[in-house]
């Protein structure tokens, strides 16, 4: 009992390791949304405003990325889920032996690597404009075709393995009960396998779209004209990010959290009807009028839906009538008033600096001036010009003579007696 206590304890910490990482920056972008100061950023918390999702509905190059993004979305959708369903469909009935090749080959642009999908089909669809002999201007070159075709490229075999996963379990004999009743194939397809198709065509198309829309590294090569959010959000990051793209991330967050909800409130509302049909009577089934427990009370999906809902309204009316203004300009006030303290400590902080320099010289002066003077230079005054000449007292005794005789230091040899030839003869 104990060891089992201990392991559940021990799943439910790993429960919330897994959602704090998988959710936590999702969260912390979402409070970036709603704090005032331009740079995103959750702490310190300065004020509340919505001027983000202003902003973000001015952005003309958002509105039009966003606006592409859906084009390119819708195409990706139709031509996707069309190729995954016939790879699907020739899946099912192709040669067994030749089914293991045919799927790896399906499979494969999973596998390479979207900068590569988008440098192929940029040049590929350039050779063959040049080929047709069409202008740079043909749809050939038009950005939004390059981009849908680069991402269908891979996008469908995505679809294509959500498609077999549901037409695994389809009855091949109802096709064939159709044809016998005198049915063509295009009757059979679209009156039996495609309603029976109905719930994985539409999952893969929500694939499709959701992938196409975050897709970057093969739209990069392929947007031409048409950039994509994704490459517009690129782009303004290079130049430096604003809260208006964490309001653009809660908005997706947003959005996304309530297609989920309502998917999962519409599957338990026909769980609801399903189990009610079991439980009427056959006069109840005759009129169509059972009783289906509360929508509410038995559907939790819903019931979180429907306060979502109010929230997102009440959300909305606050930020219509609130305004940030004053609680703004307290805090730049707070803010130039901290600056101007820390100016005045830096100050402060440079005039005691500069006044224990001048204490520290003032010290270093007296020593200075008891020092000896003269031209001692720190060796003994071995090189003072007293000790080079033979001292004071040499000078002053040989002075006279110097004057008397012109001597040059040199034994009298330069003298101008000598020269000439006066001297002793004379």
């Amino acid at each position: 009992m104990k060891s089992f206590s201990l392991m559940r304890a021990s799943l439910w910490i790993y429960l919330a390791i897994f959602f704090a990482y998988l959710l936590g920056p999702l969260v912390i972008m979402s409070v970036t949304a709603f704090n005032s100061p331009e740079f995103p950023r959750a702490t310190p918390w300065e004020c509340l405003t919505f001027e983000w999702f202003s902003a973000l509905f001015q952005d003309e190059r958002i509105l039009n990325g966003i606006k592409n993004s859906i084009l390119v979305g819708a195409g990706t959708v139709v031509l996707s889920v069309a190729m995954g369903l016939a790879g699907a469909l020739m899946l099912t009935q192709i040669w067994p032996k030749l089914r293991a090749t045919y799927y790896t080959i399906i499979i494969a642009p999973i596998l390479i690597p979207g900068v590569v999908i988008g440098i192929s089909t940029l040049v590929f669809w350039d050779r063959i404009n040049r080929m047709v002999g069409l202008g740079a201007d043909s749809f050939l070159s038009n950005g939004l075709f390059l981009t849908v075709i680069g991402q269908s490229t891979f996008i469908a075999s995505y679809c294509m393995l959500v498609l077999v996963a549901r037409l695994q379990r389809y009855d091949t004999a109802l096709t064939e009960a159709a044809l016998d009743l005198g049915a063509t194939h295009a009757q059979a397809f679209r009156k039996v396998l495609l309603p029976f198709m109905k719930p994985a065509i539409a999952s893969a198309a929500v694939l499709a779209f959701l992938a196409s829309f975050e897709n970057y590294n093969t739209t990069t090569f392929t947007f031409g004209e048409y950039p994509t959010l994704t490459i517009e959000l690129a782009q303004k990051v290079r130049y430096g990010i604003t809260p208006a793209i964490s309001a653009l991330a809660f908005i997706i967050v947003v959005l996304t959290v309530f297609a989920a909800l309502f998917n999962e409130a519409n599957i338990r509302r026909k769980e609801l009807v399903a189990t009610a049909r079991k439980d009427a009577t056959v006069e109840e089934l005759e009129s169509g009028k059972f009783r289906v427990p509360g929508f509410l009370s038995s559907n939790w999906a819903a019931v979180v839906l429907v306060v979502l809902a109010c929230a997102t309204v009440v959300v909305v009316g606050t930020a219509t009538v609130y305004s940030p203004a004053q609680c703004i300009a307290d805090v730049q006030e707070q803010k130039r008033i901290e600056t101007e303290l820390r100016i005045q400590e830096l100050r402060q902080r440079r005039a005691e600096e500069a006044a224990r320099k001048a204490a520290e010289e003032a010290e270093a002066a007296p020593k200075s001036q008891a020092a000896p003077s003269g031209n001692n230079s720190g060796f003994g005054g071995v090189f003072s010009p007293n000790a080079l000449t033979g001292g004071d007292e040499e000078e002053e005794s040989k002075a006279p003579v110097a004057e008397d005789s012109n001597n040059s230091g040199f034994g009298n040899v330069f003298a101008p007696s000598t020269l000439s030839g006066e001297g002793s003869g004379d």
